[in-house]
C-alpha cells in the first residue's frame, strides 16, 4: 500500500481518507476518485492527514475490507493521530459499525460526506428542509440513538412510546414522522415554485440552467454572465441554492438564467429524490449550458457522471403530452488553465461542433461573447413578423425591445418605424391585444 503523509498544523478534526479500489468496478481511474474523495473531506473542513488507496479483490460483508486490511488501515489512523476515517464507498450500517469499533474513531462513508456537506452549504429554507430530508432517509437504516432529543418536542400523555416499545422503534417512529412533515413542506415548495415558474412563462423570456461536475466553474460562468456576485470558491459542493438572474443576449433578448447544484459521480439517490424540486429547473430549461472542467484529465468521466444525473431528470412536456427533446450545449471552461497548444487544439475542437460547444474561460471572458451567440442561436427559434408602428407608438417600440428581439428597422419619410422582430406566439398575442395589430 502506497501511503501519501500530510502534515498540517491547523487544529481541525483529523482524517484519513481510504478509497477502496475495486477493480473494474470503478469506471474512473483510483488516484482521481482518492482526490476527489479528499476534496471533498476537505471541503468539510476535515484535516487530511493521509490519503490511501486500498486494493481489493472481493469485499467482506462485515467490514468490506479483509481483516487483514482492517488492521492496516488501524495501524494507519494511529499513526496519522485521525479522529475520523472517509471510506470512498457506501458503507452498510453494519460495516459501518464494525470499523468504528475496529478503528476506534468515527467513520464516515461518501453519501454520509456528500449529505454533511450539503447539510453545511444548504441557505435558503427550501434547501435546509431537502438536505434534512436526504439525511434522515439515510439514517433511518442507521438508527444510532441521535433522535432521541425529539422526545421533549412530544408532549402530552400517551405521545411517547408506549410499555414495552424499544429505544430504536422509537427512533425509528420519531424518523418516519420527521420525514412525513419534511414531504409536506416540500411539497409546498415544490407547488410554489411551479406556480413562479408559471408566471415567468407567461413573461415570456427562455430559460436557460446552468448544470455540471461540482467545481467545474458553474458560479463563476453565472457570475461572467450576470454580472452577480454569487459565491464562487475552488471548493467542492460551494454553493447548493438555485440563484435565477436575467441576462441580455446579443440583440437585448432577455433570458433566465439559473445556477444549480453540482453534480458528481454516485451522487446519493436520497439527494437527487430529495432536490427533485430544484432539479426541476433543469427540466424545464429551454437551454441546458453543460459546464465542463476542460482542463481536467478526468473531464470525459465527469461528463458521464452528469449525464446520468440529467437523464433521472424528467423532461418537459409538450402541449400533446410528449417529451420535448432537450437542447444542451456544452461549455468547455478553465481554457485559460491549458497549454497554449493544448487550447488551441480546444478551440478549434469547440469550432467545428457546430452548436454542441463552446470553449471558454470563465476566469477571464475569454469566449463570453461566442457563448452569447451560441445561446441565442439555439433559443431564438421564434418567427419574424413584420411590424409597422406610428410616431406616436413609443411605448409599443420599447414593448418589443423589451420581450422580443428587433432584427431590422427603418424609417419611412411619414414617420412610420417598420420592424422586423421576432416574437414567440405568446408575446404576439399580448402585443396585439396591447397595442393593437399591425
Amino acid at each position: 500500500m502506497t501511503t501519501k503523509l500530510i502534515d498540517h498544523s491547523v487544529p481541525l478534526i483529523r482524517a484519513v481518507v481510504i478509497h477502496p479500489d475495486l477493480g473494474e468496478r470503478n469506471a474512473r481511474p483510483a488516484e482521481d476518485r482518492l482526490e476527489e474523495a479528499a476534496g471533498l473531506a476537505r471541503a468539510l473542513d476535515l484535516d487530511v492527514r493521509a490519503e490511501e488507496i486500498v486494493r481489493l479483490r472481493k469485499t467482506t460483508p462485515a467490514t468490506l475490507f479483509g481483516a487483514g486490511k482492517v488492521e492496516e488501515i488501524a495501524a494507519l489512523i494511529r499513526a496519522a493521530e485521525a479522529e475520523a476515517a472517509v471510506v470512498d464507498d457506501d458503507l452498510t450500517p453494519v460495516q459501518q459499525r464494525n470499523l468504528e469499533k475496529a478503528w476506534e474513531c468515527k467513520v464516515i462513508d461518501r453519501t454520509g460526506l456528500i449529505l454533511e456537506i450539503f447539510g453545511r452549504r444548504a441557505r435558503t429554507k427550501e434547501g435546509r428542509l431537502q438536505v434534512e430530508l436526504a439525511r434522515l432517509d439515510y439514517e433511518r437504516s442507521r438508527l444510532v440513538r441521535t433522535w432521541t432529543h425529539l422526545e421533549r418536542q412530544r408532549g402530552g400523555t400517551g405521545s411517547t412510546g408506549g410499555p414495552g416499545e424499544t429505544q430504536i422503534e422509537l427512533d425509528r417512529r420519531l424518523i418516519a414522522d420527521r420525514i412525513v412533515r419534511l414531504k409536506g413542506e416540500l411539497e409546498e415548495v415544490r407547488r410554489t415554485r411551479g406556480l413562479h415558474r408559471k408566471r415567468r412563462k407567461q413573461a415570456p423570456f427562455p430559460s436557460v440552467a446552468l448544470v455540471g461536475y461540482t467545481n467545474a466553474g458553474k458560479s463563476t460562468l453565472f457570475n461572467r454572465l450576470t454580472g452577480s456576485e454569487v459565491l464562487a470558491k475552488d471548493l467542492l459542493f460551494a454553493t447548493l441554492d438555485t440563484t435565477q438572474r436575467t441576462i441580455r443576449l446579443p440583440q437585448g433578448r432577455p433570458a433566465i438564467i439559473a445556477d444549480t447544484v453540482g453534480f458528481i459521480s454516485d451522487l446519493p439517490h436520497e439527494l437527487v429524490e430529495s432536490f427533485r424540486a430544484t432539479l426541476e429547473e433543469v427540466g424545464e430549461a429551454d437551454l441546458i449550458l453543460h459546464v465542463r472542467d476542460i482542463a481536467s484529465d478526468d473531464t470525459a468521466a465527469q461528463a458521464r457522471d452528469v449525464e446520468q444525473v440529467l437523464k433521472q431528470i424528467e423532461q418537459p412536456q409538450n402541449p400533446d403530452g410528449s417529451s420535448k427533446p432537450r437542447r444542451i450545449l456544452e461549455v468547455w471552461n478553465k481554457i485559460d488553465m491549458l497549454d497554449p497548444e493544448a487550447r488551441e487544439a480546444i478551440e478549434g475542437q469547440a469550432a467545428r461542433s457546430g452548436h454542441n460547444a463552446v470553449a471558454v474561460s470563465a476566469w477571464t471572458g475569454d469566449g463570453i461573447e461566442r457563448l452569447r451567440q451560441a445561446i441565442t442561436d439555439l433559443i431564438d427559434d421564434d418567427p419574424e413578423t413584420e411590424l409597422v408602428l406610428e410616431p406616436s407608438q413609443g411605448n409599443a417600440l420599447a414593448w418589443l425591445y423589451e420581450h422580443g428581439r428587433v432584427t431590422a428597422r427603418d424609417t419611412d419619410a411619414e414617420g412610420r418605424t417598420h420592424l422586423t422582430v421576432r416574437l414567440d406566439p405568446q408575446a404576439m398575442g399580448r402585443f396585439e391585444r396591447q397595442f393593437g395589430a399591425h
